[in-house]
C-alpha cells in the first residue's frame, strides 16, 4: 500500500469554521427505518456512525422535512422542526462527529409532489406549488401567494436552526430532482409571471430568500451547501446551458455546490439520477466539470463513483473539488480509510444492482448486497468475540462463502475455504465479459484477493468435497455454500437448447437469431448482452409479466410517491427499470413475449403457445434457457455428518441472491463460537 497515492483525495480543506479531514463526502441518504412517529431510531444512529468511522469527512443526514406535516412525499421521512425529535437528532450528530466527521443535514420539501393523504387534518383536495395546475395523477396544484411564500422560507430557515441546536454543523439544501426548491428555479416548472417567476433573477428569488435566511440566522461559520440538477434529464427540461447560468448564479452565495442531476418525477430521468449497471462509472462528473470552470465556490460531484484512482484523477484535474458518494457509502464505509492508506485495490466497489433501494422501499431498511454490515451496523460495531476459536471449513467460494469465510477469520476463527474449480466467484464468474457486469466482478476479485491474502484462511482450489475428504479435515465447524445448478423444463428437444451460463462464458455458441427461455433477471441481462453484440433476441416468458413490465403501483402508492423514493414509476424492481429503459432506449428490436410457454426445441427455433396467437414457431439459430436454479441441497445436506456443527448458506439453501448470501454467511460467522 502507498500512503501518498491519493494525495488530492487525502487533502484536507476549511471550510466556514469546519474542518473536512479530506475530499470524500458521504451525500444525502434517508433513513428510512423510523418510529411510528416518524422520528430517527437508535439504528438510524449506528447507519450514520458506520460512514464516519470510515473516515467521511462529511456525513449527510437526507430528508428532513422542513414542514413535516404537509411536505411529504413517501412515508419514510423523518420529521424535523419537532421538539421531540431534538433527543433524536442530536444522538446522530453526536455519534457522526465523535469521529471526527461534520455532521450535515439535508432540507427538503416536496412542494408540489407532497401525498395530500398525509395531510394531519385530512386531504384537503389540493396542495400548494408555484403555479396553477393539474398533476398527473389529477390532484389539483394551487399557486402560492406572498403569504404562503414568505411562510414557507421562514420553515427553511427554522429547520436550519433547529438542525444546528441539535448539533449539525453543516446544511444541505436539495435543490434538484423535483424538490419543492428545484420547482422554483426551473423555467420547466416555474411559469409565474410576478417576481418569482420569469427571468433566472426572478425564479432564483425564492431559493436565494432560503439561502439568505438561513445565513443570518446560522452566520457563516455554518456552511450551506446547494443541492442541484445540472441537467433535468426531461423532455422539455434544461440542460447544462441554464445548470451553468444557476450554479453561477449561486456562486459565492453558497459554500458548496452540489452538482446532481435528473428529476425524480420522470422514471427515465430517475436512470441518471441513480445511475444504473448499464451506465459507466462517473457518468455525471463532466456537469460538475463543466460547472467547476464557471464558479469559483468548491463543486461537489456525484453519480456511481467507485474507483478512489478515478476519484484521485477528478480532484488532481480540477473537475471537481469535492466526492460525495451515495450507494458506494453502503458498499464500502471504510472507503476514505482506504484512500489514507493508499489501498484502492480493496475497494468493495458498489454493482449499482439496487437491492438498497428496493429494501429500503419495501422493508424501511437498507440492506445492500456486497457489504453485510449494512442494517445490522451495530452489530457489527460492537459484537463482542467469540468464546471458543474454531476450526471452520468452508465448502464452496462464491460470494457467500467467501462472506462466511472472510467473517470468520476476521472473528479469529481458523479457516479452509475449499473450491472445486481453479478460481474463486463461484457461477458468477460466467458474466466476466459482459461490459455492464464488471463492478460485479470487481467485487469477486476483490473478495477472492481478501480470502487469498488473509494468513488465517487456508484457500483450497481445485478439490472437489466429498464427504470422507471433509472428515479427513476435522473440522468443528462445516458451512455448506454449495450453490445451485441450471433448470433445465421437460420439453422434447431441450437437449439441443444451450445454457445461459454457457453462453454467458461462450457468446459465440448464440447464433444469429436467439431464443431465451425465461424473463427473469437472467435470462433478460442476457438478452441485453447479446443485443449488444449484434444478435436479434426474442425472451419468452410464462408469466404475466417479467420484471422488466411496466406495472400498476400497489393500492396507495402514487405516481409521484414512487418517482420520488428513487423507484422509476410503473416498474416492480429498479433494476426491472432499468433494464426496460436500455431496452426501450438502445435495443428496441429486443422482443419480449410473456404469456408464452415453450413447448418444444426444433431445428427451425422454439415452438411456443402464445397468448391470444396460439401455438407457433419462433425462428432462431440457437435455443438459450434461463428458466431459474435448482438448489444443491441434498448434496450439500451430505456432509452435516463429517462435522458436529453444521449449516447451510446461500444458493444451497433457496436460490436467490447475492444478498441472501451474504447476509447469511456474515451472520453465520458471527454467531459462530458461542459454545
Amino acid at each position: 500500500m502507498d500512503q501518498n497515492k491519493y494525495p488530492h483525495l487525502n487533502e484536507p480543506m476549511k471550510i466556514g469554521k469546519n474542518y473536512y479531514r479530506n475530499r470524500i463526502f458521504a451525500s444525502p441518504q434517508d433513513y428510512p427505518g423510523l418510529t411510528s412517529n416518524r422520528f430517527l431510531t437508535e439504528e438510524a444512529a449506528y447507519f450514520y456512525e458506520r460512514k464516519a468511522q470510515g473516515g467521511f469527512a462529511s456525513v449527510t443526514v437526507g430528508d428532513m422535512m422542513t414542514d413535516p406535516d404537509h411536505g411529504r412525499t413517501h412515508p419514510f421521512q423523518m420529521r424535523g422542526m419537532d421538539l421531540l425529535a431534538k433527543v433524536n437528532l442530536g444522538r446522530v450528530a453526536t455519534a457522526i462527529k465523535r469521529h471526527g466527521a461534520i455532521a450535515a443535514v439535508e432540507l427538503v420539501h416536496g412542494g408540489e409532489n407532497v401525498d395530500p393523504n398525509m395531510f394531519p387534518e385530512g386531504n384537503p383536495g389540493y396542495v400548494l406549488g408555484p403555479n396553477d395546475r393539474i398533476r398527473d395523477d389529477g390532484v389539483e396544484v394551487r399557486a402560492m401567494n406572498e403569504e404562503q411564500i414568505d411562510a414557507l422560507v421562514q420553515t427553511y430557515i427554522d429547520s436550519a436552526m433547529f438542525a444546528v441546536q441539535c448539533g449539525f454543523n453543516h446544511i444541505v439544501l436539495h435543490g434538484g430532482h423535483g424538490w419543492q426548491i428545484h420547482q422554483w428555479l426551473s423555467p420547466t416548472f416555474n411559469h409565474r409571471t410576478d417576481e418569482w417567476g420569469g427571468s433566472l433573477e426572478n425564479r432564483m428569488r425564492f431559493p436565494m430568500a432560503v439561502i439568505d435566511g438561513i445565513r443570518n440566522a446560522v452566520g457563516r461559520g455554518i456552511p450551506i451547501e446547494f443541492r442541484m440538477s445540472a441537467d433535468e434529464y426531461i423532455p422539455g427540461g434544461y440542460g447544462i446551458d441554464e445548470g451553468i447560468r444557476i450554479a453561477k448564479y449561486l456562486d459565492g452565495k453558497v459554500d458548496i455546490i452540489h452538482v446532481s442531476v435528473g428529476h425524480h418525477e420522470n422514471a427515465d430521468a430517475g436512470i441518471y439520477t441513480h445511475p444504473t449497471m448499464f451506465l459507466p462509472d462517473g457518468v455525471n462528473c463532466h456537469f460538475a466539470a463543466d460547472i467547476k470552470k464557471e464558479v469559483e465556490t468548491p463543486v461537489a460531484t456525484v453519480g456511481a463513483h467507485t474507483s478512489l484512482d478515478a476519484m484521485e484523477e477528478i480532484i488532481a484535474s480540477g473537475k471537481a473539488d469535492i466526492i460525495a458518494l451515495g450507494r458506494q457509502s453502503l458498499a464500502d464505509p471504510d472507503i476514505p480509510i482506504k484512500a489514507m492508506l493508499g489501498d484502492g485495490d480493496d475497494v468493495t466497489p458498489c454493482m449499482r444492482c439496487f437491492t438498497c433501494f428496493n429494501n429500503s422501499t419495501v422493508d424501511g431498511t437498507f440492506y445492500c448486497a456486497v457489504n453485510p454490515e449494512i442494517g445490522r451496523e451495530e452489530a457489527a460495531m460492537f459484537t463482542a468475540g467469540p468464546t471458543y476459536k474454531k476450526n471452520v471449513l468452508v465448502i464452496g467460494g462464491g460470494p457467500g462463502g467467501m462472506q462466511t469465510a472472510i467473517t470468520a477469520a476476521k472473528r479469529g476463527h481458523k479457516v479452509t475455504l475449499v473450491e472445486k474449480s481453479d478460481r474463486l466467484g463461484g457461477c458468477l464468474l460466467c458474466e466476466e465479459k459482459v461490459p455492464f457486469k464488471q463492478n460485479l466482478q470487481r467485487y469477486l476479485k476483490v473478495m477472492a484477493r481478501r480470502c487469498e491474502n488473509n494468513p488465517d484462511i487456508n484457500v483450497i482450489l481445485g478439490q472437489e468435497a466429498t464427504v470422507e475428504w471433509a472428515k479427513e479435515q476435522g473440522a468443528d465447524v462445516i458451512v455448506a455454500a454449495l450453490g445451485s445448478k441450471p433448470m433445465v423444463i421437460p420439453i422434447p428437444g431441450i437437449e439441443n437448447a444451450v445454457c445461459a451460463d454457457d453462453v454467458y462464458v461462450n457468446p459465440e455458441l448464440a447464433g444469429d437469431n436467439v431464443a431465451i427461455m425465461g424473463g427473469g433477471l437472467v435470462g433478460l441481462e442476457l438478452g441485453l448482452y447479446l443485443s449488444s453484440l449484434g444478435r436479434k433476441v426474442t425472451v419468452v416468458e410464462m408469466a404475466k409479466d417479467t420484471c422488466a413490465t411496466p406495472a400498476e403501483p400497489d393500492p396507495g402508492t402514487s405516481k409521484h410517491m414512487s418517482g420520488l423514493m428513487g423507484i422509476p414509476a410503473g416498474y416492480p424492481l429498479v433494476q426491472g427499470g432499468a433494464i426496460a429503459y436500455e431496452m426501450k432506449t438502445h435495443y428496441p428490436d429486443m422482443v419480449v413475449k410473456c404469456n408464452t410457454r415453450a413447448l418444444e426445441v426444433t431445428p427451425e427455433g422454439l415452438k411456443v403457445d402464445e397468448k391470444g396467437v396460439g401455438e407457433h414457431v419462433i425462428p432462431a439459430d440457437t435455443v438459450v434457457y434461463a428458466v431459474g436454479q435448482k438448489p444443491l441441497t441434498d448434496e450439500a445436506h451430505e456432509f452435516a455428518k463429517a462435522a458436529r456443527e453444521f449449516y447451510l448458506i446461500g444458493d444451497c439453501v433457496s436460490a436467490s441472491n447475492i444478498y441472501t448470501a451474504t447476509s447469511t454467511g456474515f451472520q453465520i460467522a458471527l454467531d459462530l463460537g458461542r459454545f
